[in-house]
Parts: C-alpha cells; structure tokens; sequence
C-alpha cells in the first residue's frame, strides 16, 4: 500500500537572509528566500492534510501576504476546504495551524507535548509565544471539546503506511510525518528541518525552544526515510527544483522521489 504526496505552495518571504535561517552561519546577510507550504496524502481512499497554512489577514497582520488561500490550493485536487475530514498538524505555530478554521470538518492528529506546550507556562515568555497566534490555538482547543482531536504520544501510526513521530526541538510537540510511497519511505519533516542545509548540515533554525531535540531530530528523520532525499524539509523553495511538478503551478509531486538529489 502506497500514496500519493504533494507539497503545496501558498507563500513565500523572499526578504530574508542566511541568519534567519542558519544559526552561527558566516554568511548571515545572504539572501535566503523562504517558501510556506502544507501538505496532501491520497490514497486507498483516504485524504490527509498535513498542516493547514494561513489565510490572507495572519499574513497582512505579519508581513507575509499570502499568493494563495489554502482552502483554494486545494481546488486542483478536486477538493472544497469542506471535504478535508482530517488533518495532522505538525504544530501549532501561526504558519502551520493558521488555517485550521477554513477546514470546519476536520479531525485533528496533535501531540500531546504541542497542546500542552502552547497553551502551558512556556507561553509566559514572549520569545516562545511570537510563532503562535492565540486563536489559532482556540481553534485547536475547540476541536478538542467538539471531540475531533487525536492525540499522539510520540511514535503513532495514523493508517497503514503514514506515520507520526515526535521530534521536539523547533517546538515541544513538533512531529514528522513519515508515508510509505512508491519512492519508498518518505518524511514531511516540516519544522523539524526547514531547509536542506538544516539536517544535512546539522545546523539549528534559530526559532528552537529544546537545541538537543532538534539535533537529534535531524538524525531521526534521516533515519526513517528510506534515504536522506527523501526527507522533505518543511520550508526550503528548492524542493520544488528537486521534485517534479504537479498539477498546477502551485503544487509539486512527491511520492515518485526527486529529479535530482538535494543530498549531493
């Protein structure tokens, strides 16, 4: 059993340098380009979303003006925002939980450690708290009363063939989501590497609440892909170099494995 897999392109920051990206990096004033994107699973008749993006007044209110509302992206797949029933969120931070409300039937796959990350005393400080948008985690927090959260305590399988890891660092709760493809095994890392040079490299993104947990995480999501190209980072705009494109302008194909390899 394999699926289908697609990254999504809804935004982008091009007015970034190196030092955004890299901690300790010589080169910190490079320009350094960031792409934003959530992710699609299909297959043996299932529909996953990885993570949900923002809509267009979380970007106005940061400074990031969105190309594409997330609920649209999904037009070329056939797919309203109403069709999504379930969606696993890497983590809570506004770039990755800030669309939670555009999918009202979803069920939410979450760790543990991210729900009480973002809503326990680490929140007190304001270096921690500026990823997150407050009603973004309400909206989370209302899932669970209207009983569509599932949490996760670590490794955790969602369905045959798609997985869910904690790997902490980036945020207490942060997970990688690992899915059997014809490629072979596959690994959204999301956040748990946001470039290439990130895990190849082993050096930190700077937005870290746990630095070891993120370094082991970089081995640990090399370790379960079935080859280092195919871990998927979760912000690098040179995935959609090494990957294929899909069916439209704004989605790139995963699951066949990459055209080139980001590891040489």
């Amino acid at each position: 059993m394999t699926y289908e897999v697609y990254a999504i392109k809804y935004a982008e920051q091009t007015a970034r340098v190196r030092g955004d990206n890299y901690m300790f990096d010589d080169n910190h004033d490079t320009p350094d380009p960031i792409d934003f994107y959530m992710w699609l699973i299909r297959g043996e008749g299932r529909v996953i979303l990885v993570d949900t993006g923002f809509d267009a007044a979380e970007g106005q209110a940061r400074g990031r003006p969105i190309r594409l509302d997330p609920g649209e992206a999904l037009k070329p797949f056939g797919l309203q925002p109403d069709d999504v029933t379930e969606i696993i969120v890497t983590h809570l931070h506004f770039d990755h939980a800030g669309g939670l409300h555009l999918f009202p039937n979803a069920q939410l796959h979450l760790q543990t450690a991210e729900m009480a990350y973002a809503t326990g005393p680490c929140m007190c400080h304001d270096a921690l708290r500026f990823p997150f948008t407050v009603g973004h985690v309400v909206e989370a927090v209302q899932r669970l009363y209207s009983g569509k959260v599932i949490f996760h305590d670590g490794d955790s399988e969602i369905a045959d063939g798609i997985t869910v890891h904690r790997v902490g660092g980036h945020t207490k709760g942060m997970q990688a989501v690992r899915v059997r493809t014809q490629a072979g095994w596959l690994v959204l890392a999301s956040d748990a590497a946001h470039f290439y040079g990130n895990f190849l490299q082993g050096v930190p993104f700077p937005i870290v609440v746990d630095m070891q947990d993120m370094l082991d995480g970089f081995a640990t999501i090399q370790r379960l892909a079935s080859a280092p190209k195919l871990v998927v980072p979760g912000h690098d705009p040179l995935v959609r170099q090494h990957f294929p494109a899909g069916m439209a302008e704004h989605v790139t194909r995963l699951d066949v494995g990459p055209l080139t390899d980001p590891t040489l």
